[in-house]
């Protein structure tokens, strides 16, 4: 069995709680972005999506550049990778549920 971080974990799964964090996490998937970028693209104020960045930060799932007054955020994918394989843990339960109901519909009536 792996040993998981409890607080680690926490961390990341707090973070990843609030729908405006993880579309910021979305978002960074596809490219970094700094703060001036991100804010437009929600409804709140440019301070509001930095302590969102803020947060995540904590959390190691992002990492922020700062060079002048420019702050560029990039997604630390390696910091859900704990997250991902506690997760992976329970695709056991759920493949022996899906397999079930697979069986059911396959059933001749």
């Amino acid at each position: 069995m792996i040993e998981y971080h409890q607080d680690r974990l926490d961390d990341v799964f707090q973070a990843l709680s609030n729908p405006a964090r993880r579309r910021i996490v979305s978002l960074l998937s596809d490219r970094p972005y700094n703060i001036g970028e991100l804010a437009p693209r929600f409804d709140m104020s440019l301070a509001a999506v930095s302590k969102h960045v803020k947060l995540l930060e904590r959390a190691g799932i992002v990492e922020r550049e700062i060079k002048g007054r420019t702050h560029t955020c990039r997604l630390n994918a390696e910091a859900l990778n704990e997250a991902y394989e506690w997760l992976g843990g329970y695709e056991k339960f759920w493949r022996s549920r899906l397999d079930a109901l697979a069986r059911i519909f396959e059933t001749p009536k």
